[in-house]
């Protein structure tokens, strides 16, 4: 965990760093081109990733000078620089003598540390790192200088709006959590002009030729398809320092931290100490919510493909700072709804509710399904057992519904919150469950039932004029420019022609005119 950043004097600058664990092995962490010391701790993968470097090491992590919590330079700094640094904070630890692990960017220096320091440096270990960015004589693994100068050219304009995630993480593309992280990440470690400059400065650095005089022991890590470093990288490294083992995951991933982490982990582990541990699945009490957009199909085919993205937009807004207002983490979402954990069971009830009523007011309605239970934790996510039986109440609820199981109910007594009984459900491969509704019902109906819907006087005679228009398979934006309105207005009376008629969709609206 973070517990606050110190600083070490290395000539006239400050540099950060922070000490975790208490091992018998010194292990210093060197973090690509950018970093902050605080921030990485922000991301739950990273920080089990840390966590799990200090349960056998006596781990050091700083933020090289020019980035994170360090003091900025100008001009940048060179790698002796940079290898004054690490010399820097082993002398702030008192460490003599370290094991070095670089990221990407970092392996370079903590190789080249390694082969000028062999005295401090207990063993070596590069991940996703590479020689030469550049194509040279000897290393055709490289890119071309003319095609780097146009990736790096729009830093400065696309510094920290999230870009980068399709080559560093590619598996996480549809973790928001992920993209929300490092967009903020990148703007805490570096300016978008320092970090232009700095990726130009590290593209001119080259050490395939000291690699031979790399004498410690050495570990080479590598992802077969990283998009950042070519695999042929890692086998260079391997290939060209004395006596290095390598390890080839299979994986598509720059960075460690995910699906690779545990194999990444144990390695190290062994190579640093003579003997691995698999930890135990770390496992918490969760309670889970699942959402749905009702009729979300019918939403989209009605309102089309940008007006359906805007709403789906303004969805996870509202869902997002619901979670925010009752302690949720949101764990994915996508067109139809939203899953997220709470460590609060009366929390989680009432966020549901907050999201089905204010989604109401967007022309939405939800069905939610609320569980408590054991959750695995990996790669920072839970999962398990709890997920599928919150994902299957949900299912089994109609529209404006918030069911739970009996667990749930059973958690908040005192709370305050009302039940009504919805009878016991049985769930493939999950065994049976009493599910009970919370809060007030919203009851809506699943079919055109005209006995039952509002009648036609129930809408004003503008509603009715938009309902009429909408069953003739108009877009909102056509009916605003038929009726002289602006789209917005339009939007509020489709949502409500919906709260009036108790409907879903517009499907069932231009249903319900046609039968009329």
């Amino acid at each position: 965990m973070y517990t606050g950043a110190r600083y070490a004097r290395s000539g006239d600058v400050n540099i950060a760093y922070q000490v975790v664990g208490d091992g018998p092995i010194d292990l210093v962490l060197v973090l690509g081109w950018v970093s902050h010391l605080a921030y990485v701790w922000e991301l739950p993968a990273m920080a089990r990733f840390l966590d799990r470097l200090a349960s056998f090491s006596r781990l050091i992590l700083f933020d090289k000078r020019g980035t994170g919590m360090s003091d900025r330079v100008h001009p940048l700094p060179t790698l002796e620089q940079r290898m004054d640094d690490v010399r820097a904070v082993l002398d702030a630890v008192g460490s003599n003598r370290a094991a070095l692990f670089g990221i990407s960017e970092g392996g370079v220096m903590a190789a080249l540390f390694a082969a000028t320091y062999p005295d401090r440096t207990a063993a070596l270990i590069i991940n996703g790192s590479y020689p030469s960015r550049l194509l040279r004589p000897g290393y055709p693994w490289g890119i071309p200088l003319g095609t780097f100068e146009q990736r790096i050219a729009a830093i400065r304009e696309t510094w920290g709006d999230g870009s980068g995630m399709e080559a560093y993480a590619p598996s996480q593309l549809s973790n928001p959590e992920v993209a929300a992280w490092w967009g903020k990440f990148t703007q805490m470690s570096a300016s978008p002009g320092d970090a232009h400059d700095l990726m130009h400065m590290n593209v001119q650095i080259d050490i395939g030729g000291i690699l031979p005089t790399i004498r410690v022991p050495t570990l080479v890590i590598h992802a077969n398809r990283d998009k950042v470093a070519p695999i042929e990288a890692g086998r260079y490294f391997a290939e060209h320092i004395p006596g290095a083992r390598m390890l080839e995951l299979e994986s598509i991933d720059h960075w460690p931290y995910f699906g690779d982490a545990d194999v990444v982990l144990g390695e190290i582990q062994e190579f640093l100490t003579g003997a691995r541990s698999s930890p135990a699945p770390e496992t918490m009490l969760a309670t889970v919510l699942c959402t749905n957009v009702a009729q979300a199909g019918a939403h989209a085919v009605w309102l089309g493909g940008k007006q359906w993205h805007d709403l789906v937009e303004r969805h996870h807004a509202v869902a997002r700072k619901a979670l925010a207002k009752y302690s949720g983490r949101e764990i994915e979402a996508g067109e139809q709804g939203i899953t997220a954990v709470f460590d609060g069971t009366a929390r989680a009830i009432h966020c549901a509710l907050d999201i089905r009523d204010q989604l109401l007011d967007l022309g939405l309605r939800v069905r939610a399904g609320v569980h408590a239970g054991e959750c695995e934790i990996r790669g920072g996510k839970p999962r398990g057992v709890a997920l599928h039986v919150a994902s299957s109440i949900m299912s089994a609820a109609q529209p404006g519904d918030v069911l739970v199981s009996s667990t749930v109910k059973d958690l908040v007594v005192g709370s305050g919150l009302e039940f009504a009984e919805r009878g016991s459900r049985e769930f493939p491969g999950l065994g049976t469950w009493s599910v009970y509704a919370a809060g007030p019902d919203q009851p809506v109906s699943t079919s055109i039932d005209l006995d039952r819907a509002a009648p036609a006087t129930a809408l004003s005679r503008r509603e009715n004029e938009v309902a009429q228009l909408l069953a003739k398979g108009m877009s909102n934006r056509e009916i605003a420019e038929r009726l002289y309105l602006s789209e917005r207005t339009v939007d509020n009376h489709v949502h409500h022609i919906l709260d009036k008629l108790g409907f879903d969709s517009r499907v069932q609206i231009a249903t319900w005119v046609g039968q009329k």
